[in-house]
């Protein structure tokens, strides 16, 4: 198990890369627990989240075995696509924070691909 301070210091590097790549694209960022997954599309040039998603949500907690499957998070890319270009979004750069793109995680970026978003 990775420590707290680890994991911080790989997600500030991946922000780090991301940053230089992203050329004022929105940020799509992803935050999973053992029992939830959420996401957020967020501006960085003016500190904003222009959409988010998470499993909480009512529309999809009942709907949802649970919140920590790759269903629950295929459930959740779907919604933040639909909300992002809403908010007129379609270009972003994936934000996977210290986790590993496996498992929820690639779930929830393939989902969203499906849904309209190009990272």
């Amino acid at each position: 198990m990775a420590s707290k301070e680890t994991t911080l210091r790989r997600s500030s590097r991946i922000r780090r890369q991301l940053k230089k790549v992203a050329n004022g694209r929105p940020r799509l960022s992803v935050h999973r627990t053992s029992k939830n997954i959420y996401v957020q599309v967020i501006d960085d040039a003016n500190g904003r989240t222009l959409a988010a998603a998470s499993t909480l949500e009512k529309d999809l907690k009942g709907t949802l075995k649970t919140g920590a499957d790759t269903a629950a998070a295929t459930a959740v890319g779907k919604l933040i696509a639909e909300r992002a270009s809403k908010a007129g979004v379609k270009e972003v750069v994936f934000d996977r924070g210290a986790y590993i793109y496996h498992g929820r995680i690639k779930a929830l970026a393939e989902a969203a691909r499906e849904g309209g978003l190009n990272f």
